[in-house]
């Protein structure tokens, strides 16, 4: 293994092959669905075949077989001699499997664990064509079949070429075509031996077609259109080599549809490309020649091109993340000029104030900008999670994917996926019914989860839609009951929103009969906790025998928050915004008391009362409040209270730090900031408060 190789090296392979190892996940689940589909089996040949050059370059042996492996099941399917099926499918998504654990141990720098050896034999029979007695056909019996491009599907050679070329016009020379002065030269070749010259080519279309009927279109070119095409007879109108497309015409135009020498599907351009001496569009052959041609199979670029500058640079992501914390120290400063400008009469100062506002904000929205990545790098791996689990569950789902291109902080990406795998997991499990059962329900038997990401202001909104069996709200009730969570009373008076959400309450399981998947009891509550401390919202929908919904909503980045700063006290607390409903003034005497909490009725609607200062400023638990105060209702979910506040000091955007050693773990507190006085402020964790304290 060549860890010793150039780190750079290294580092490029990373991260290409990491692209396509993503992408093939996904494409070989879509391939199942689409078996027939040459765009996606050229696609996954190349990635294997790309994956396998690049672990080749570095030596890793390993990672090479069992790409190669797997590049030549690919390169008979795309050439039609085997069909796509279940079970090949499992033995390819099992070879992904060890080609991304050995990709890991490259990143980390491990020794490589080979595939099983029953594997690569797997995948070698696999890599023989089909026996179903199928019988390769050609429309003209008097054309030979050329034989097979290499495994790697690459463009003809040149023998396989002057095969063609003899099997049109026997082995006596092109008439015109051949050198006179190498008479011993086979028809087709050029003096060089290698390629067939212009001439020669122009020749043996004539004789085919007729004198002059393909040069037409090549006389109406511009004269300099004309000697760039002749000076590169390989050469298309955009300055590239033809298309295999094109080529194919041609060869299907010599000798009828499907008569062409290849065997298979387009060609694909491998890593060591052929000379191509047939590459020509017969419109785009020259009736002129300039003096000096250039040589043949060599295309001279356009006059006007000129090298394409990169456009991209990579960069490590610690330096994002320190280039963020400096913007978040900048807005810091910020708020607190604001804050000193306002008491200021100097016209100068608060123009300069208003136009650092301006830049910060704008150089805090380019920073932002840096660290966010498209969700499908999380929505890439669901394809294989619910292939597996609707095979392994005897049922049939389709998975549905909008807004893959929705842009989060890169942070969240890596912190949503665990919450979210769970979920589709729990969809695919308690959500879509077995084929039968949908069968006679009325509904398709094939099941449907629907994965949406789509950006709300500064938030993201997830959710995961089911069309199965929904949430039955009266035996989530009795299962409360049964549990102890609530007593019949009080189950009885919960909503149907409210049951919907026990679901997220520690050990809660509807599932009657347990499975490897879910069903345990674990795993939901750890989803809204993480979800919490994202500073996000949980919350779902159902209806019986329709199908559940689960939303999140989550803020675009970590690192910046915008709040509602208040005080309690003369100690500064910050809300996060989020999590605020709407703030009024209220006398505290008119509140009422339900099940024996405070309560405080707006709109016919009651919310819970509590006063956090008793919690949160010490000697205060006990003391009889003012008589009239702010409230602040906060939602968390489904959940809304009221929080009595002794002051409201405004919104403001605020950078969060961590709480020092000695204060992790603090109940109810998500960390610190300062303020634009330049006092230090808790951040609320509103869940987590009410969790510890209510």
């Amino acid at each position: 293994m060549a860890f010793d190789a150039d780190d750079e090296i290294l580092q490029d392979f990373l991260v290409e092959a990491g692209e396509i190892l993503e992408k093939l996940s996904e494409q070989l689940v879509d391939l199942e669905q689409h078996p027939d589909d040459s765009n996606l089996l050229n696609a996954i040949f190349r990635g294997f075949h790309t994956v396998k050059g690049g672990a080749g370059f570095l030596q890793l042996d390993a990672l090479v077989n069992c790409c190669h492996s797997a590049e030549n099941v690919f390169d008979i399917l795309r050439n039609h001699k085997r069909a796509v099926d279940s079970e090949l499918m499992d033995v390819v998504l099992e070879a992904l499997d060890h080609v991304n654990a050995m990709f890991e141990q490259v990143r980390n720098r491990e020794e490589l664990t080979p595939a099983p050896d029953e594997l690569i034999a797997a995948l070698d029979a696999l890599a023989l064509p089909q026996v179903t007695g199928e019988v390769v056909s050609t429309e003209r019996a008097d054309v030979p079949a050329a034989p097979e491009s290499d495994q790697d599907g690459g463009d003809i050679t040149d023998e396989e070429f002057e095969q063609l070329l003899d099997a049109l016009h026997g082995d006596a020379p092109v008439s015109g075509a051949a050198d006179s002065s190498a008479p011993d030269q086979p028809a087709g070749s050029s003096g060089s031996g290698d390629e067939i010259t212009d001439d020669e080519f122009e020749a043996l279309l004539d004789e085919l077609h007729g004198k002059g009927k393909f040069a037409a279109k090549a006389a109406a070119a511009d004269d300099a259109q004309a000697a760039s095409s002749a000076a590169s007879p390989a050469v298309g109108n955009d300055g590239e080599l033809i298309t295999d497309d094109e080529f194919e015409k041609l060869l299907d135009e010599l000798h009828g549809k499907g008569g062409s020498p290849t065997t298979g599907g387009p060609a694909e351009k491998t890593s060591q490309p052929k000379a191509e001496p047939a590459k020509v569009l017969p419109e785009q052959v020259p009736e002129t020649k300039p003096a000096a041609p250039a040589p043949a199979g060599k295309a001279a670029p356009p006059r006007d091109s000129a090298p394409v500058a990169e456009t991209t640079v990579r960069v490590d992501t610690k330096r994002l993340d320190d280039i963020m914390n400096m913007v978040g120290e900048l807005v810091l400063v910020r708020n607190r000029l604001q804050r000193l400008g306002s008491d200021s009469e100097d016209e100068h100062m608060h123009k300069a104030v208003s136009s650092l506002d301006v830049v910060t904000t704008d150089l805090q929205a380019a920073v932002m900008q840096t660290r966010m990545q498209p969700i499908k790098k999380v929505f890439g791996r669901f394809p294989r999670v619910v292939r597996d689990l609707a095979r392994g569950m005897k049922k049939e789902v389709n998975l549905v994917m909008i807004g893959e291109e929705t842009d989060l902080d890169k942070n969240l990406v890596e912190a949503l996926s665990d919450p979210l795998v769970h979920l589709v997991r729990n969809s695919v499990d308690h959500g879509i019914e077995t084929p039968d059962v949908r069968e006679k329900a009325g509904k398709p038997r094939q099941g449907t989860v629907t994965l949406s990401a789509e950006q709300e202001g500064d938030h993201i909104l997830l959710s995961i839609d089911d069309d199965g069996a929904g949430m039955d709200p009266e035996v989530l009730r009795r299962k409360a009951v049964e549990k102890g969570i609530y007593d019949q009373d009080a189950a009885d008076r919960l909503t149907d929103t409210e049951c919907f959400n026990l679901i997220f309450a520690a050990g809660f399981s509807t599932k009657e009969q347990i499975s490897d998947v879910s069903g345990r009891g674990v795993g939901m509550d750890v989803v809204k906790t993480k979800i919490n401390q994202l500073n996000g919202q949980l919350s779902i929908v159902s209806a019986l025998g329709k199908g559940s919904r689960i939303i999140i909503k989550v803020p675009l980045t970590l690192a910046i928050m915008p709040t509602l700063m208040i005080k309690l006290g003369d100690q500064s607390f910050a809300l996060p915004l989020v999590n605020v409903v709407e703030i009024f003034h209220l006398n505290l005497t008119r509140t009422n008391v339900v099940d024996g909490r405070e309560c405080v009725v707006v709109r016919d609607k009651v919310f819970p009362l509590f006063h956090i200062k008793r919690w949160l400023v010490k000697g205060s638990a006990g003391v009889t409040g003012p008589e009239s105060g702010h409230v602040v209702i906060v939602a968390m979910g489904t959940n809304k209270v009221g929080f009595v506040v002794d002051q409201l000091v405004g919104q403001e955007e605020v950078v969060i730090k961590p709480l020092g050693r000695g204060l992790q773990g603090t109940p109810g507190m998500a960390g610190a900031t300062i303020t634009g006085d330049g006092r230090i402020a808790l951040i609320i964790d509103v869940p987590s408060l009410l969790q510890h304290y209510s």
